[in-house]
C-alpha cells in the first residue's frame, strides 16, 4: 500500500488495533486526575518580583534625604540585571524605594541580585544612614482569607478581641499550607508609664532618667558556672521585670534619704494601649442572606486575621481547612458570644469560578455534539461525544504539567478551543461517511477517507496553532494573564489532530459500518443550489466585480463603526465581583477622631444599599490588601488621616446590577460625603487584568519640584472638570502645621544639656518611647513597657515647653530655657521613576467612554493649551518617560500604558501570525498567489465582530483581539480546505467553473458545521463579562467569515486562475498502486 501519507498511515495503525480503546479511556483518566489536583484560582498569579528597601536618616530634610540616600541608591539598584522600574517615595528623614523586577523573573534571584548590590556597597552609606531593609512582596503574599472578630456584646472591645485572635492564629498557622497571617485593629497589651510632669519636678527626675533606669533595671545575665561537689552550677545575676506591679516598685534614686520608686511619679497601668487604629464591623440590608444578626443601626469594634497561603498551594482547599478548623475551635477557643465572620474567601471564589467554568465546558461540549447530532447525523456524533472529551482531557493535564491552575484564563482557553478542535474530528468524520457512502465499507475506505483530508488538516491545525502561538509573547503585567490562551488552545489543537487520525477513524468505523450502501453523487443536495447563486457570478465578470465590492463596502462599514465611537475600544472591562474598596484620604493634620467620624457618615449611607452584606471600616489602617492593592502598596497605609472600607455584596446570582454598577451608583453618594470633609474618595474595584497605580495616571517631569506641583495643580483642574474622569486626587499632601524647637547650642552646653538629651525627653513626652518589655511567658505578643506623658500635658505648646530636662548638676532646666520655637509647614514627599522627578495626578475613568483612550483624548487639546511661564508647551508623552529632564513635560500612564503595550504586542502577533501563514500556505500549495486567496477572508471577520461588539453595546478588547487572531487561523483553515479540494476537482475534472461549485458544495457542510460549533461552543463564554469580547468576535466573526468565505474565496480563485493550467499535476491515486 503505497502513496498513503502520514494521517493515512497513523489511521491505518491504530483503526483495528486494541491499544486504541485502552488510549481513551487512559487519556479520560489523567484528565480527571488533573482536574483533581490542580491548585484552583479565580486569576492567573502574575509573577512580578517587587521588593521594597527602606532606609532612615533621622533629622534629615526630603532633599538632603534625596541627595545623599536616594540618588546613589537609585543608581545602584538600577544596574542590576532584570530590573524594569525604580521607584522612590522621599520623606523627611525616611525613604522608600521600590525595585520593580520584569515580569516573569525568579523571586528569589531577584532578592540575591538585590541583596548581593546593597550588601557590597555598605561601605558608601554615610554616617548617620541607616542600613537597608528589605522586603520581598509577591502575588503569594495576597491575603486569600480574611475573617473578622467581632461581638454583639459591649464586653468584648478590640484589646479582648485582638488577644482572641492571637490564640486562633495559633491553631490556624499549624494547618498544612499556610504562609503568614496578619492581626488588623485591636489593641496591643501594655504596661502604660504615665509620668506626672509636678511629682517629676519634685523629685528632681526626669522622663529621660526613669527610661534609662528601666532599661539598666530589666536585664538577667548569665554570668558562668562553678564546679563543687563534683556537680557544675550556672549562675544568673540580674531579674526581669514581670508584671506591672515589678515596674512600679522600681527604685529609681533616694531622696531625702528615702527610696523613690516609679510609682510615686507616675500612673502604671497594664491594659491595653493607646489606639491608634479602630476597625469597626457594620451590617448591610443584606445581611440575612449571608447568615449576620445584629443591630443594623449599630456598628461594633473588630478585629481582622488575614491569612496568605503558600507558593503553589491550592487558594480553596487552605480556605477551607481554615474554616474547619475554626469551627471546630468555636467550642472552647473562641467565646460562645464572639462572631467570626469570613469577610473575604478566595479560595471559594476561585472553586466557585472554576465549577462554573468546568460546568460551561461541559454545556459547550454537550451542545457541539448535539449539533452534530443534528446536521451530520447521531453515529457521527458520537465520534465527536468521545474526540472532545479526550482532547480536553490530555489539554487539562499539559497545563497540569505545565504548572498552570484551574483559573478563569485556562478554563476559557479550553472553552474557546472546544469550537476549533472540534472542526478536526468534523472533518475526518463526516469524509470517512462520505467515502463510505461511495464506495465500500471497511477499513481501508476509511484509511483513504482520513488520507485524503490529512494533508491539509495537518497543515490548517497548524496555521491555527501559528495564529495562536505569537499571543504567548505579550509583554508586561499582561503576558502571563493572557499566555494560557495560545499555550492550552495551541495543545488542544495538537491533540485534536492526534485524536482524529488515531480515535476517530477507529470509532468512525465502528459506528458508521452500518450505514446503508449507496452510490451517490457528492454534494447532490447542495451542488443545484450553490450553482444558481456562484455560477452568474464566475461567468459574468461584471457581477463578480459587484458582489466582490459589496464585500469591500461591508468590511469599510464595519471599520467605519470604531472611529464613529459606535464601538470603544478598552483593555478589558471591569468582572462581576462581590466586593469593593472604598479608600479614604483626609488632609493631612486631621485627627484619628475625625477620619473616624468622615467613616461612620459613609458606614451609614452603605447601610441603605440594598445588595451590601456587611463592610469592614478600617480608620488610622489598612484593609487586608489584595493584588491591586499589593502593586499600590495600600498595605503600608497608615495615619490618622487616612482610612479603609472594605464593602460586601451579596452573590452575584442574587442581584440584577453588576458590580461596576453598584461602584458607579454609590461613587457620587460618598464623593458629597467626602466633599463636605475635604476628603478625597477613591471607589476601588478589583481590576479585571493586572493592576496599575490608577486607571488614569499623569507623571510630570521636570527641574523643579516646586514648579513641577504647580504645573499639577493645573493639570489636576483640567482632569477634574473632563467628562467621564472620577476620583481625581494627585501625590501632593495638604499643608500641614509643623513647628521645629531649635536647641541653643550655647545654653545646653553652659547646662551640660546635650541635644540628644532634649530631643529624646521630646520624643518620650510627645510620641511616648517602648523602655524593654514586661516579661511574661504566656503572652502571644511582646508586652512593652511605654513611657508618655498624660494626654493633657502633650496637646498644646504650653505644657510641652515646660517639660524639664536634667542638666549636669542634677537640676531641671525647663525646655523652653533651651530651645527657639520656629513654625512653617511640613515639607512634601519627593517622588521618582526611573531616576526621575516625578508628580501623579491620578484619576479614574466611569460613565459612557470608560477606556482612559477616550478621557486622554479629550484632554490632550485643553493640555496643549496650558499657558507654561516658561514661554513653552507642556509636550505629552505616550509610550515612554521624557529623555531629558530640563523642560517640563509629561507622560500618560496608567491602564493606557497597558493598553498600549498589549493592542501593540497583539498587533505585532498578528502580522507575524500573518506572515507565518503566508508561509506554510506557500510551502503547501508551492505558489505564491493562492496564499493570498487563502488569505484574504481574514479581514472579512471584522465584517461580524465589530458590528457584533456594537450590537452589544461592548467594548472592543484585548480578548476581543484574541478572538480576531483566532479567527484567522479558522478561515484560513477553511479556506485551505476549500481551495484543497478546488485543486483536486480541477485536476481531475479538468474544469475549473465546475470544480469550484463541485467543491464548494461538498466542503458547505463542515465549513458550516465549523463555524456553528464555533458559535456553539462560544456562547458560555457571552455571559463572561472579561471574554464576552472574545465571544462576540467568535461567533459574529465566524458566521460572517464562512459566508463571505464561501463566495469570495472561489470568485478570487477564479479571477486569478481563469486563463490559466491546474497548478496541481494529476497524480496516480493510491488505489491505483495496488
Amino acid at each position: 500500500m503505497t502513496g498513503i501519507g502520514i494521517s493515512g498511515q497513523i489511521a491505518r495503525a491504530f483503526i483495528k488495533s486494541k491499544l486504541t480503546p485502552l488510549l481513551v479511556v487512559a487519556a479520560l483518566l489523567l484528565g480527571t486526575f488533573a482536574v483533581l489536583v490542580t491548585p484552583r484560582e479565580e486569576e492567573p498569579q502574575i509573577v512580578v518580583p517587587m521588593i521594597d528597601v527602606f532606609v532612615n536618616y533621622p533629622g534629615a530634610t526630603a532633599k538632603e534625604v534625596e541627595e545623599r540616600v536616594t540618588i546613589p541608591m537609585e543608581k545602584l539598584l538600577s544596574e542590576i540585571k532584570g530590573v524594569e522600574y525604580v521607584y522612590s517615595i522621599v520623606k523627611p528623614g525616611f525613604n522608600m524605594t521600590i525595585v520593580r523586577f520584569y515580569v516573569g523573573e525568579d523571586m528569589e534571584d531577584s532578592l540575591v541580585k538585590l541583596y548581593n548590590k546593597l550588601m557590597s556597597n555598605y561601605d558608601k552609606i554615610p554616617p548617620g544612614v541607616s542600613q537597608p531593609m528589605v522586603k520581598a512582596k509577591s502575588i503569594d503574599d495576597v491575603p486569600v482569607l480574611a475573617l473578622t472578630l467581632w461581638s454583639k456584646s459591649p464586653q468584648y472591645t478590640g484589646y479582648e478581641l485582638r488577644r482572641v485572635a492571637l490564640e486562633l492564629c495559633g491553631e490556624l498557622k499549624k494547618n498544612a499550607h499556610v504562609s503568614e497571617f496578619s492581626i488588623i485593629g485591636g489593641q496591643r497589651r501594655q504596661v502604660l508609664v504615665t509620668l506626672d510632669p509636678q511629682r517629676l519636678r519634685a523629685y528632681n527626675l526626669s522622663a529621660f532618667q526613669i527610661m534609662n533606669a528601666l532599661e539598666k533595671a530589666n536585664i538577667v545575665v548569665h554570668s558562668g558556672k562553678f564546679s563543687a561537689g563534683n556537680t557544675e552550677t550556672v549562675v544568673e545575676t540580674g531579674r526581669f521585670l514581670k508584671d506591672a506591679q515589678d515596674v512600679g516598685n522600681l527604685v529609681l534614686h533616694v531622696f531625702n534619704g528615702r527610696p523613690v520608686y516609679l510609682k510615686d511619679v507616675a500612673k502604671i497601668s497594664d491594659g491595653p494601649e493607646e489606639a491608634s487604629n479602630y476597625v469597626f464591623m457594620g451590617m448591610g440590608p443584606a445581611a440575612a442572606q449571608k447568615g449576620l444578626s445584629g443591630d443594623p443601626a449599630g456598628q461594633y469594634e473588630a478585629v481582622t486575621i488575614a491569612i496568605a497561603k503558600q507558593k503553589g498551594a491550592n487558594a480553596s482547599i487552605v480556605a477551607e481547612e481554615a474554616l474547619k478548623k475554626v469551627e471546630a475551635l468555636k467550642k472552647h477557643l473562641i467565646p460562645h458570644d464572639v462572631q467570626v465572620t469570613v469577610t473575604r474567601n478566595y479560595g471559594e471564589t476561585a472553586k466557585e469560578k472554576s465549577d462554573e467554568l468546568l460546568y460551561h465546558m461541559l454545556i459547550a461540549t454537550v451542545s457541539v455534539i448535539i449539533l452534530i447530532a443534528v446536521f451530520l447525523g447521531w453515529r457521527e456524533s458520537i465520534v465527536v461525544a468521545v474526540a472532545v472529551p479526550v482532547t480536553l482531557a490530555l489539554t487539562l493535564l499539559i497545563n497540569y504539567l505545565y504548572g498552570y491552575t484551574l483559573n478563569r484564563v485556562t478554563l476559557f482557553a479550553l472553552i474557546f478551543s472546544i469550537g476549533i478542535l472540534v472542526d478536526d474530528a468534523i472533518v475526518v468524520v463526516e469524509n470517512i461517511n462520505r467515502h463510505f457512502r461511495l464506495h465500500r465499507i471497511e477499513p481501508l475506505t476509511a484509511v483513504y477517507a482520513v488520507d485524503e483530508v490529512g494533508n491539509p488538516t495537518i497543515l490548517a491545525t497548524f496555521t491555527v496553532i501559528a495564529a495562536l502561538l505569537p499571543m504567548a509573547f505579550v509583554s508586561g503585567l499582561m503576558g502571563p494573564y493572557m499566555r494560557p490562551i495560545p499555550v492550552g488552545a495551541s495543545a488542544a489543537m495538537i491533540f485534536s489532530l492526534l485524536v482524529a487520525f488515531i480515535v476517530s477513524p477507529w470509532l468512525a468505523y465502528i459506528v458508521l459500518k452500518n450505514v446503508r450502501h449507496k452510490e451517490e453523487k457528492e454534494g447532490h443536495g447542495l451542488t443545484g443550489t450553490y450553482e444558481k447563486f456562484l455560477g452568474p457570478l464566475i461567468d459574468v465578470k461584471k457581477k463578480r466585480m459587484v458582489a466582490l465590492s459589496v464585500i469591500v463596502g461591508l468590511l469599510l462599514l464595519s471599520v467605519i463603526l470604531v472611529p464613529l465611537k459606535q464601538v470603544t475600544m478598552k483593555m478589558l472591562p471591569f468582572d462581576n465581583k462581590s466586593e469593593l474598596q472604598v479608600v479614604i484620604d483626609m488632609p493631612e493634620g486631621c485627627t484619628l477622631e475625625e477620619t473616624a467620624a468622615l467613616t461612620r457618615e459613609m458606614s451609614e449611607y452603605l447601610k441603605t444599599v440594598p445588595e451590601v452584606t456587611d463592610f469592614q471600616s478600617y480608620v488610622g489602617t489598612a484593609s487586608p490588601y489584595n493584588f491591586n492593592g499589593l502593586v499600590r502598596h495600600y498595605f503600608m497605609r497608615s495615619g490618622s488621616n487616612v482610612a479603609d472600607i472594605q464593602v460586601n455584596f451579596v452573590s452575584k446570582d442574587k442581584r440584577d446590577d453588576q458590580s461596576h454598577e453598584i461602584a458607579k451608583r454609590l461613587r457620587p453618594e460618598l464623593k458629597k460625603i467626602g466633599d463636605r470633609f475635604g476628603a478625597s474618595i477613591k471607589v476601588a474595584e478589583i481590576p479585571p487584568g493586572p493592576p496599575v497605580l490608577s486607571t488614569l495616571v499623569a507623571e510630570i517631569y521636570g527641574p523643579d519640584t516646586n514648579r513641577q506641583i504647580e504645573i499639577a495643580k493645573s493639570l489636576k483642574a483640567i482632569v477634574e472638570k473632563t467628562d467621564g474622569v472620577v476620583d481625581v486626587d494627585w501625590f501632593v499632601e495638604d499643608d500641614q502645621r509643623k513647628i521645629s524647637f531649635e536647641v541653643d547650642h550655647e545654653k545646653a552646653a553652659a547646662s551640660g544639656i546635650s541635644t540628644e538629651a532634649i530631643a529624646r525627653s521630646l520624643g518620650i513626652a510627645l510620641s511616648g518611647t517602648g523602655a524593654g518589655l514586661v516579661h511574661m511567658e504566656t503572652e502571644k505578643e511582646p508586652v512593652e513597657i511605654f513611657l508618655r506623658m498624660p494626654i493633657e500635658q502633650r496637646s498644646n505648646l504650653t505644657d510641652l515647653q515646660s517639660l524639664t530636662i536634667p542638666s549636669a548638676s542634677g537640676q531641671q532646666v525647663r525646655l523652653a530655657e533651651l530651645v527657639k520655637k520656629r513654625e512653617g509647614i511640613e515639607e512634601k514627599t519627593i517622588y521618582h521613576k526611573n531616576m526621575k522627578k516625578v508628580t501623579y495626578v491620578t484619576g479614574d475613568v466611569a460613565g459612557t467612554e470608560e477606556s482612559p483612550v477616550y478621557a486622554i483624548l479629550k484632554m490632550k487639546s485643553d493640555i496643549a493649551k496650558l499657558k507654561l511661564a516658561e514661554g513653552y508647551e507642556l509636550k505629552q508623552f505616550y509610550t515612554s518617560q521624557p529623555w531629558l529632564e530640563d523642560r517640563y513635560s509629561m507622560k500618560w500612564d496608567g491602564e493606557w500604558h497597558i493598553t498600549y503595550e498589549v493592542f501593540r504586542d497583539l498587533g505585532l502577533a498578528f502580522a507575524v501570525v500573518l506572515i507565518i501563514i503566508y508561509i506554510l500556505v506557500v510551502a503547501w500549495f508551492k505558489n505564491f498567489v493562492t496564499p493570498l486567496v487563502i488569505m484574504a477572508p481574514i479581514p472579512l471577520t471584522l465584517v461580524g465582530i465589530l458590528p457584533g461588539h456594537w450590537l452589544f453595546g461592548a467594548f472592543f478588547t484585548a480578548t476581543s483581539m484574541i478572538g480576531f487572531i483566532a479567527l484567522a487561523g479558522i478561515v484560513v483553515r477553511n479556506s485551505i480546505l476549500l481551495v484543497d479540494f478546488i485543486q483536486m476537482e480541477w485536476r481531475e475534472k479538468g474544469e475549473l467553473r465546475q470544480a469550484l461549485i463541485q467543491a464548494g458544495s461538498v466542503r458547505f457542510r463542515p465549513i458550516v458545521l465549523t463555524a456553528a460549533a464555533v458559535v456553539v461552543g462560544s456562547f458560555v463564554m457571552l455571559f463572561d463579562p472579561i471574554f464576552q469580547g472574545l465571544a462576540i468576535a467568535m461567533m459574529f466573526g465566524a458566521v460572517a467569515s464562512t459566508l463571505l468565505t464561501l463566495i469570495a474565496v472561489p470568485l478570487l480563485y477564479f479571477e486569478f486562475f481563469k486563463n490559466k493550467k491546474c497548478p496541481v499535476e494529476k497524480e496516480k491515486s493510491p488505489a491505483e498502486d495496488i
